[in-house]
């Protein structure tokens, strides 16, 4: 019974172009209430202090190293998951996600200690105002100590997807991210009886919406997801399993990672300018959440897909999968690219942009925004490489992308003193990307895809 389940999964059947957007729209649309969560928080914040605002701020790069860690994580595991459904292999499909629950468990111990011991000294080392020190610590160790919601909620989300049950995802992050816009004024501001906290509320906001979002996300697992059961009776960890896991989980969390010393690199570039360069390259880096995240929403619901049919073994539905990705990925990232250039002043002026930050900001997204539909190739191979087992060669992508090339390139373009030439440092470096993806993508298409022969017609 069990086999014939695997057997008729979606995944291997269902018309690819149908499946692609199948799986991908609910995880996009909950992506996108994530983008809108991450700009209504920051508004929330910003009205009890510059200082709140700035703490909360400070607090992003570990933040962004746990997202990191639980989603890079959950990509490797995601891969195996779908990759031993797809070779019709239930017992290694449960084993791979009794494994991926252990390393979320692990994984919140380890944020425990870094919570309760690194937070005050993470923060002293960016600033010596007590009052930034004090609310960025009281946030992050919450956020820190507090973050099972966001290990076990994240692991369990991809367990569905591996499945093809990407619907169910779209309520859990969705809830989680709804609860967390209804409860930060209450929680922040004291609203309907509450006490007034301040920072601290806006860090219980946030974990009590993970939080929720992982009961849901459990609740479905155990009841909606009968193709890998969550049994631990007699559970013993698998170094094998964890150490397969990590080879494909390690370069995505690094890729995630260095997103955060990019933002901290190009600030310090901008910051001799002028603050307010650095201001809008934080509202660009916002306001380009809305482009990206459906990408990459399309890209986690298109990796099970490659990596289930790779196991089973169907070169052409593979095929199929990148083409309508890629196509749609283009379409999304040229309509940013348009949306930035036509109206840039509407969109800085969702965060009450002054003349000087509109002179700053309006050309700046446009010229960056010229990198979009590069960045959409980039993208859409990286999700390939990572369902087919080569993580290393999206790892390398974005490392060349984000440090190697951009950093340089925006310094380089600094020493001319004119701040509008730093921005085109984005488009050239995406223009480098674009060859070195092209490049790999041929390699893996001759290594891993041109081997396989369907074993029976694609649908």
């Amino acid at each position: 019974m069990e086999e014939k389940k695997i057997a008729e999964n979606k995944m291997g059947v269902m018309p690819v172009s149908k499946l692609v957007f199948n799986m991908s729209l609910p995880i996009m649309a909950s992506m996108l209430v994530q983008a809108l969560y991450n700009v209504v928080d920051s508004i929330f914040v910003s009205r009890i202090s510059e200082s709140a605002l700035t703490a909360v701020s400070l607090a992003f790069p570990m933040q962004a190293l746990m997202i990191a860690v639980s989603t890079g994580t959950a990509v490797g595991i995601n891969a195996l998951l779908s990759r031993a459904l797809g070779a019709q292999d239930p017992k290694r499909a449960e084993n791979v996600a009794l494994n991926g629950v252990f390393l979320a468990a692990l994984s919140f111990v380890v944020f425990i200690a870094i919570g309760a011991l690194v937070s005050p000294v993470f923060f002293r080392s960016q600033t010596d105002v007590e009052e930034i020190v004090e609310g960025g610590t009281t946030y992050l160790t919450i956020c820190s100590c507090i973050s099972f919601g966001l290990f076990f909620g994240i692991t369990f989300e991809r367990l569905l997807q591996s499945t093809g049950r990407t619907l169910y995802t779209m309520f859990t992050q969705g809830l989680g991210a709804i609860i967390n816009i209804i409860l930060d004024p209450i929680m922040i501001f004291g609203l309907f009886g509450m006490p007034r906290m301040g920072v601290a509320g806006a860090a219980v906001a946030t974990v009590i919406g993970q939080i929720c979002g992982m009961c849901l996300s459990l609740f479905f697992c155990l009841t909606k997801n009968p193709e890998v059961p969550l049994n631990f009776k007699g559970f013993r960890p698998c170094g094998e399993l964890i150490r397969d896991i990590y080879l494909i989980g390690i370069p995505s969390i690094i890729m995630q990672a260095i997103g955060s010393v990019m933002v901290y690199g190009v600030n310090r570039i901008l910051i001799p300018f002028t603050t307010t360069a650095a201001t809008v390259f934080g509202a660009y880096f916002k306001l380009q959440s809305f482009v990206f995240m459906p990408v990459f929403g399309l890209n986690n619901g298109v990796i099970p897909i490659v990596a289930y049919n790779y196991g089973a073994r169907k070169k052409s539905r593979i095929m199929q999968a990148f083409k309508v990705s890629l196509t749609t990925a283009v379409c999304i990232m040229v309509t940013g690219t348009l949306i930035f250039h036509l109206m840039p002043n509407w969109l800085l002026a969702l965060f009450d942009a002054s003349d000087e930050m509109l002179s700053i900001g309006e050309p700046a997204l446009r010229i960056i925004s010229l990198s979009f539909p590069m960045a959409a190739v980039g993208i859409v191979c990286s999700g390939v490489f990572q369902a087919l087992g080569n993580s290393f060669l999206s790892m390398i992508i974005s490392l060349a992308r984000q440090l190697v090339l951009l950093l340089p390139i925006a310094w380089l373009l600094s020493l001319s003193g004119e701040l509008g030439l730093v921005w085109w440092a984005f488009p050239i470096a995406e223009v480098f990307s674009l060859l070195l993806s092209i490049v790999f993508f041929r390699w893996t298409y001759r290594r891993h895809i041109t081997p396989l022969v369907d074993a029976q017609p694609s649908k």
